[in-house]
C-alpha cells in the first residue's frame, strides 16, 4: 500500500510533546518538556462544573458557545484591554486555542496563500498552515541580551504578493518573550500597508512576569478590524485538560472561523463553559496568585539551570525557560534531549523542531517550570551531573 497519509502532513509525525512525555515515561524521568502545571485550578472552578455536570448540562451547548462564556469573556475583555466585543457574533468558543488557531487558518487562508510565523513557533501552526494548503513564511526571533526579538527588515521581507495573515504569539512559546509595544506597531504597520490579518495567540496573557505589559494586538489603531484574538482557560486557569478557548474579532472574521469550526467539532464540553464563565469573573485573583507562584518558581529554575552550567535566558512570560546549551559542551539539542534522561533523569524539549530554520535552534533546550517546587528542585539537583558528564 502507498504512503496513507496525504503529502502535506507527512513532515509532522508525531508531535515532540508525546514524544518526550513517552520518553519520560519510559525512563521514570522528570517530565520538564510539556507545559502543563501539576496542580489544579481554582477550586471554585472545579466545583461549578461538578455542579453543572450533577445538574443535567450534558448535551450539546450552542455552536458558538454558551451565552454566559461569550458574555464573561466579553467582559475580561472590556475590562481589561478596553475592547468591546459584542457576545452574540464577535465571540466563538472553540476546543482550546488549538482549534481556534487551526480553524481560523483554515477559514481565512486560500492554497498557495502564505502565512507570517516567527520562528521558533508552537508545533501546531505549521501543522495548521499545511492544512490550509497555504505556505509559511517565516521570521526569526533571535537571542538580543535577555530576550529574543526579531528584526524588522527581515518581518517586512517576509511579506509578498500572496501572504495573507500574520501568526503573532504573545507572550511567546517557546522564548519566553513578551514582544513589546514598539515591536507590536511594528507589525500592526506592516499588517495595516499590506492589508493582512493579525492571528495573535494570546494564551498566556495573564502569565507575564516583572511588571512586564501584555500588548493584544487589536487595542493597537486599525487593528481591531483585521485581528482574530485568541485565548483560552487552560494556561490561565491550570486546565489544559478541559480546552476550553475562544475567538474574538469582528463580525466577518468570527462568521468565517464559525463556518470551518462547525465541522471540525461543531462545540465543545458545556460543563466546562459554565465553569469557565463563572471563572474569568470571580477567579481573577486566584490567576494574579498564581501568577507570583510561577514568577518564583521561574527564578528557582532559572538558578539552578545556571548553576548547573546552561546559559540562561530570563523569560518575560508563559511556562517556559530556554537554554544554550553550548556552555555544558553539547552543540545538537535534540541529541541531548533523547540522553538527558540517561544523563539526569530529566526530559526537557529541543527547541530546534520548532523552526523551518533548525540550525538557528540547535543549541537551545526548553524547560518548563509549571511544576511543584519540589519537582524543581529534584530536576535540578539531578541535571547538576551535566557539568560533570562530559
Amino acid at each position: 500500500m502507498n504512503e496513507p497519509l496525504v503529502a502535506r502532513m507527512r513532515e509532522f509525525g508525531t508531535t515532540i510533546f508525546s514524544e518526550m512525555t513517552a520518553l519520560a515515561v519510559r525512563t521514570g524521568s522528570i517530565n520538564l518538556g510539556q507545559g502543563f502545571p501539576d496542580t489544579d485550578g481554582p477550586a471554585s472552578m472545579l466545583e461549578h462544573a461538578v455542579t453543572a455536570i450533577r445538574g443535567g448540562l450534558n448535551q450539546y451547548p450552542p455552536g458558538p458557545g454558551m451565552p454566559e462564556l461569550r458574555q464573561a469573556v466579553a467582559e475580561h475583555r472590556k475590562q481589561h484591554y478596553g475592547l468591546l466585543y459584542e457576545p452574540d457574533g464577535e465571540i466563538l468558543v472553540t476546543v482550546g486555542a488549538t482549534e481556534a488557531l487551526a480553524a481560523s487558518v483554515l477559514a481565512l487562508c486560500e492554497a498557495g496563500d502564505e502565512v507570517i510565523l516567527f520562528e521558533p513557533y508552537y508545533d501546531s501552526y505549521a501543522a495548521a498552515v499545511a492544512l490550509a494548503g497555504a505556505v509559511r513564511r517565516t521570521v526569526a526571533l533571535r537571542p538580543a541580551g535577555d530576550r529574543f526579538t526579531f528584526d524588522p527588515d527581515e518581518l517586512r521581507a517576509a511579506v509578498g504578493p500572496r501572504t495573507r495573515a500574520i501568526l503573532v504569539n504573545s507572550p511567546h512559546n517557546p522564548t519566553g518573550t513578551v514582544f513589546t509595544r514598539d515591536e507590536l506597531t511594528l507589525i500592526a504597520a506592516v499588517c495595516q500597508e499590506h492589508d493582512l490579518i493579525a492571528i495573535t495567540d494570546e494564551v498566556y496573557e495573564h502569565l507575564t512576569f516583572d511588571g512586564v505589559e501584555h500588548v493584544p494586538m487589536a487595542t493597537l489603531p486599525g487593528m481591531r478590524e483585521r485581528t482574530v484574538m485568541i485565548s483560552s482557560a487552560g494556561k490561565t486557569f491550570s486546565a489544559t485538560g478541559w480546552k476550553i478557548g475562544w475567538v474574538c474579532g469582528p463580525p466577518e472574521l468570527v462568521a468565517a472561523v464559525q463556518s470551518v469550526k462547525q465541522f471540525l467539532t461543531f462545540t465543545s464540553g458545556a460543563p466546562w463553559q459554565v465553569a469557565v464563565a463563572h471563572a474569568l469573573r470571580e477567579e481573577l485573583g486566584w490567576v494574579a496568585g498564581a501568577r507570583d507562584a510561577l514568577a518564583a518558581k521561574r527564578d528557582r529554575l532559572m538558578a539552578g539551570l545556571s548553576a548547573a552550567g546552561f546559559g540562561v535566558y530570563r523569560p518575560a512570560g508563559t511556562y517556559f525557560v530556554q537554554t544554550d546549551i553550548r556552555p555544558l559542551g553539547f552543540t545538537d539539542g535534540a541529541e541531548l534531549a533523547r540522553r538527558l534522561p540517561e544523563l539526569a533523569g530529566v526530559v526537557a524539549v529541543p527547541t530546534q523542531v520548532f523552526y523551518d530554520h533548525p540550525e538557528l535552534g540547535r543549541h537551545f533546550l526548553r524547560f518548563a517550570f509549571c511544576k511543584k517546587d519540589e519537582i524543581i528542585d529534584e530536576a535540578v539537583m539531578r541535571l547538576a551531573r551535566l557539568g560533570r558528564a562530559e
